[in-house]
């Protein structure tokens, strides 16, 4: 059985309308090194739908984007710092396309005024991939060291210590 390892991208990008199709192959690349060549189209259409609003509404371009995959969820969060910007008024398109693609979408302020917008996508019912288990943290019976057998002879008479076995169990 395939397993998948929780992955994370992260790129901080300067908007124009010429990086809105770069940004696009970056992202479309590492979905498919992720081998998730099924949220190529939806991931990217929205992600540059985004870009494209941000270029065309906002004053600051600087924007991180970044991208969650744990196995059976990828989201994808765009920020900006623009404070100006109103996602419910400049970004209402994006946002309406959004809700009908994904699974989920969000957006929230940041400390510095700006905006995260993400949204989400499940792996459909063929696409699941279960996590690579992970080592479980050592229990308590692990770390001990089980006592040795000391017969009980040896026990009831000290005078009798083969090899000072009554000395290191002390």
């Amino acid at each position: 059985m395939k397993t998948a390892v929780p992955c994370y991208y992260h790129l901080d990008v300067e908007v124009s309308p010429e990086r809105v199709g770069q940004v696009r192959r970056i992202l479309a690349a590492h979905l498919k090194y992720w081998h998730l060549d099924n949220l190529v189209q939806p991931v990217c259409g929205g992600a540059e739908l985004l870009l494209k609003a941000i270029d065309e509404h906002a004053t600051d371009k600087s924007t991180s984007i970044e991208m969650w995959w744990n196995g059976q969820h990828l989201i994808t969060a765009i920020g900006g710092n623009d404070r100006d910007l109103r996602p419910d008024q400049d970004l209402r398109g994006c946002l309406q396309h959004l809700a009908a693609t994904s699974d989920g979408w969000g957006c929230c302020a940041t400390d510095t005024g700006g905006k995260v917008i993400w949204f989400s996508q499940r792996a459909r019912a063929g696409g699941r991939i279960p996590l690579v288990p992970t080592a479980p943290a050592p229990s308590l019976r692990e770390v001990l060291q089980v006592p040795r057998d000391v017969p009980a002879a040896l026990l009831a008479d000290p005078a009798s210590t083969p090899d000072g076995v009554l000395e290191e169990a002390r």
